[in-house]
């Protein structure tokens, strides 16, 4: 099983402010905004939610779950752990070692990339091992970003709907759904101490 052994929040949520706050021509601040102002902007989804980065390390992960992760490409970067013998020691030659064969990766993105990520890897259709590895990233943002944390979910909650149209799972039409939606869009962080 994967496990994620570092992520930094590498940037932020200052520069964000200041970003939004160049685009009504107000000068920038010395502070950190608020988790509430925090979670209006992941939810509204403006620009400046680009300049927030998060980076971290996956340990043994499998190299076929790499492969889903890295189909992602707009705001976020990849880094897997080569495969090539003369790059490092394998238990096996190249051409023998299983897909579940396990691998480190280094990935970075943005909390826009992350929101978009989430909405596929979270998703009860997506495989149960992918899932599984994007839960460990939501979790480890959780503890230093707890409002990003809460808005990574499924698509079926960023939609207010499935859209799975062929195979859905259910969830959509429990009382957990709704009240995980309602969850969702909160936006009165700062009412929490």
């Amino acid at each position: 099983m994967s496990e994620i052994v570092r992520l930094d929040q590498v940037t932020r949520w200052k520069r964000a402010l200041n970003a939004a706050r160049r685009t009504i021509g107000k000068a920038p601040l010395a502070k950190e905004p608020s988790k509430s102002w925090e979670a209006k902007m992941l939810l509204a989804e403006h620009s400046p939610i680009r300049l927030v980065e998060f980076d971290w390390t996956w340990k043994d992960i499998m190299q076929w779950v790499t492969t889903h992760l890295v189909r992602h490409h707009e705001g976020c970067e990849k880094f897997v752990h080569s495969q090539r013998g003369d790059r490092r020691v394998l238990p096996v030659p190249r051409n023998e070692l299983p897909q579940g064969a396990p691998n480190d990766m280094d990935m970075t993105a943005n909390a826009q990339a992350i929101i978009n990520i989430s909405r596929k890897r979270l998703c009860s259709c997506a495989s149960k091992e992918t899932r599984e590895a994007w839960k460990q990233v939501v979790e480890a943002i959780r503890e230093v970003d707890p409002v990003l944390a809460d808005k990574c979910v499924p698509e079926c909650l960023y939609r207010g709907f499935c859209p799975e149209f062929m195979n859905p799972c259910g969830y959509s039409k429990t009382k957990k759904f709704e009240e995980d939606l309602q969850r969702y869009r909160n936006t009165d962080y700062d009412l929490k101490n």
